[in-house]
């Protein structure tokens, strides 16, 4: 039985994902509401958004991290007691999005991450995702002693649970930054497989370069 969505919401950060966002809403399963934070986009994604039925936010200076904590703030002022972090291009299947939050209405977790490393189509993780897939993981266990199996990006938590965690990084070290700081906060944490495919258009702003790797890799550290 799908659990009840509808003290969830979902928080899409995008930047220049007029493409894919009509595919991602399009599949939506009912929530509580659906935020899109445009993080400067220069086409139509706020519009597509809009059009689409999602609420639009705005967080003009670029940043992942900037860009997700604008709409916890916003789910927050909602009262939404569960966050579903979802990219806009179309990756993931927000059908899938019950796997996710279950577990939390159960009372059996406080986190729950999407796992690909096992489900991923064909291209769908670049060699430097991977590669900074094992680093991070690995790091992490260094300092925490928990082996995460993925870093990937969509996620369930709980409302209390993430802003109890005062998270500071304005960019891509944000979801390494929220796995340490789950385990240093207690929270129950699982994983559970979730497909991944390929985008609809595009190079994803972290995945395309082995530059932007590194840079996900000292911020790990930095945060720690």
């Amino acid at each position: 039985m799908s659990p009840d969505l509808s003290a969830t919401a979902v928080i899409i950060p995008a930047l220049n994902e007029e493409e894919s966002l009509p595919h991602v809403l399009d599949a939506m399963p009912p929530v509580g509401e659906v935020f899109v934070v445009d993080n400067g986009s220069t086409d139509a994604t706020a519009e597509v958004a809009e059009a689409h039925g999602a609420t639009v936010l705005c967080q003009p200076e670029k940043g992942y991290g900037l860009a997700v904590q604008r709409g916890i703030q916003a789910a927050a002022d909602g009262g939404y007691d569960i966050v579903v972090i979802l990219d806009g291009d179309h990756s993931f299947d927000p059908a899938q999005m019950d796997r996710l939050v279950g577990p939390i209405v159960e009372g059996q977790a406080d986190m729950v991450l999407g796992d690909r490393t096992q489900t991923a189509e064909p291209g769908a993780l670049t060699f430097p995702q991977r590669v900074g897939n094992h680093v991070a993981t690995r790091m992490i266990r260094v300092f925490s002693g928990h082996q995460y199996r993925d870093m990937g990006p969509f996620r369930a938590v709980t409302t209390k649970g993430l802003l109890a965690m005062d998270m500071k990084d304005p960019n891509y070290g944000w979801n390494v930054e929220m796995q340490l700081k789950a385990l240093k906060n207690g929270l129950r944490v699982m994983e559970v497989p979730v497909d991944c495919r390929n985008r609809v258009a595009g190079q994803s702003k972290i995945s395309g370069s082995l530059r932007a790797a590194a840079r996900c890799g000292v911020k790990m550290l930095v945060s720690t």
